[in-house]
């Protein structure tokens, strides 16, 4: 990025309109709403400092920074999860530029690469609290829903595109929460951008023919079993919470519960039986 080398980040730079959506400003409201009743926000991404800077400054505006109380790129994931403070220290920055190992995180800022160790017990300085919890939002099973929960037992919401393309109708006259409880998504008004994939089928279920005149058998994919183990919830973007209350109590995913609960505002179809409609409660 800093070298301006091959193709891909001089195109980003010089036409980021062309490859970068706005955030919603319903989004970068909810972002300063949990920050001012208490919370503590974090940015973690693999990418590098200046092309972080270059992102976030096109998507969330020139004062990103305020959004968040600590910010980490370079975070190399999902090592940052499964690797030591020996084996992966927090590194100051100065003009993009990594400098000396840290021993320790003291206090809120921007740093590179680290691990979920040190990180954790900033914020139990932070909060003031032994046992903080932590929900981390991400949009990769590989680098962030898998090694979070797995590593850290952070709560776990799963950003997953598919679920716009695979969504179920919620019946107009059933019973539903209160209007100024609904998710901008939560309703049948979505006009829906993603469509099931004609050559590889749903991402969630999958058919097995069966042998000789046996019918086939309808399973859930790997993927669709990872979501309901390692998620807490799964949505199908920011912008379909960010306009439920703070205290909007979800449904989860567990072992107690249906595979289909921790789905927000709705279940994929494919997961219905006879492809009934639900209302998530």
């Amino acid at each position: 990025f800093l070298e301006d080398c091959g193709t891909y980040f001089p195109e980003v730079k010089n036409h980021p309109d062309k490859y970068l959506q706005r955030c919603p400003e319903s989004v970068k409201k909810w972002l300063k709403q949990l920050k001012n009743s208490g919370k503590i926000l974090l940015l973690i991404t693999s990418s590098h400092s200046d092309y972080c800077r270059l992102l976030c400054e096109h998507v969330l505006g020139s004062d990103f920074e305020e959004y968040f109380d600590i910010l980490i790129t370079n975070a190399l994931k999902p090592g940052f999860f499964s690797h030591t403070p020996n084996q992966r220290p927090f590194r100051t920055l100065e003009n993009d530029e990594e400098q000396e190992a840290l021993l320790s995180l003291d206090k809120p800022g921007w740093y590179s690469q680290g691990n979920a160790i040190q990180l954790y017990d900033l914020l139990k300085k932070m909060t003031g609290k032994l046992d903080p919890k932590v929900v981390y939002f991400g949009d990769s099973m590989h680098s962030d829903i898998f090694p979070a929960r797995h590593y850290s037992n952070w709560e776990t919401v799963f950003i997953l595109e598919e679920l716009l393309g695979d969504k179920a109708t919620v019946p107009a006259k059933a019973e539903s929460e209160p209007l100024e409880k609904k998710g901008k998504y939560e309703g049948d008004q979505l006009k829906v951008p993603y469509f099931v994939s004609t050559q590889w089928g749903s991402f969630f279920m999958d058919r097995l023919p069966g042998l000789e005149n046996a019918e086939e058998t309808l399973v859930h994919t790997w993927s669709c079993k990872c979501i309901s183990t390692y998620s807490t919830i799964a949505i199908p973007s920011l912008e379909a919470i960010a306009d439920l209350p703070l205290d909007y109590r979800f449904t989860r995913f567990s072992s107690n519960s249906s595979a289909t609960s921790g789905y927000y505002p709705n279940p994929p179809r494919a997961l219905l039986p006879n492809e009934d409609s639900v209302i998530m409660k």
